[in-house]
């Protein structure tokens, strides 16, 4: 989201009073860049944590603190290096809820401030926890950009360890390439041997590469969706 957009989802979501802090905190961030240090870790407390858009209120969707953290980053008047250390600064010393305002915000950071690959760093480090709350936003439009291709492959990996939907990932249609459908043909295999439950998305980019061994093997996509898929039961002789 670009500032304006952010600014006009919270149109209404903030009282007068969170407001009014907002704008202050980003003016003070716009003179003094250090005050962000105080300013980020408070957004919460002071402006709400509810779902930006009461349609999306699930664990992947963005939140009013989410909102505020990405106007205050990009109020700092910082490029490149600085603006990176910054923020990696931020994330670093966060708890999740800032950490995931500071993913958000790559993005937007990027755009408007020539961050470029300086923040792949806290895209990775997201991508090595087990909290599905920063891994779902790690793999957002900034790393869709520009994550290498080994790393967004093991970020889509870590996506289905975590249950977390395909569709939160960014880009999956464009950067899905054989060996990537190689690995999910393995997670395929793992699971209907393990008696698991198949997420019907994963047989869309399977059947996208039928030359990848084990990708022939996807059923019907729409046979998949209305039934977990799992493995033969050898020992009763039935079928899944």
């Amino acid at each position: 989201m670009t500032p304006q957009q952010l600014l006009a989802a919270l149109d209404g979501r903030l009282g007068p009073d969170a407001a009014r802090w907002l704008a202050g905190a980003l003016a003070r961030i716009a003179r003094d860049p250090v005050a962000i240090r105080v300013l980020f870790p408070a957004a919460g407390r002071r402006c709400g944590r509810d779902p930006l858009e009461t349609s999306d209120p699930g664990l992947h969707g963005w939140t009013v603190d989410d909102a505020v953290r990405g106007l205050m980053l990009a109020a700092l008047p910082l490029r490149g290096d600085e603006l990176a250390e910054e923020t990696a600064a931020l994330y670093r010393y966060g708890d999740t809820a800032e950490r995931r305002g500071v993913l958000r915000a790559l993005a937007l950071l990027d755009a408007r401030a020539g961050l470029g690959d300086r923040g792949l760093p806290i895209v990775r480090d997201a991508l090595r926890t087990d909290d599905p709350r920063l891994v779902a936003v790690a793999l957002g439009p900034y790393a869709a950009q520009r994550l290498d291709p080994p790393s967004y492959r093991q970020g889509v990996l870590k996506c289905l360890l975590l249950g977390i939907p395909l569709a939160e990932v960014h880009g999956l249609r464009e950067r899905a390439d054989p060996p990537l459908a190689r690995m999910l043909a393995d997670f395929v295999h793992e699971r209907l041997l393990a008696g698991q439950e198949v997420p019907p998305e994963v047989w869309s980019l399977l059947t996208a590469h039928p030359g990848v061994p084990g990708a022939s093997d996807a059923p019907d996509p729409g046979a998949a969706a209305q039934r977990p898929l799992v493995a033969p039961a050898e020992d009763h002789g039935t079928r899944g």
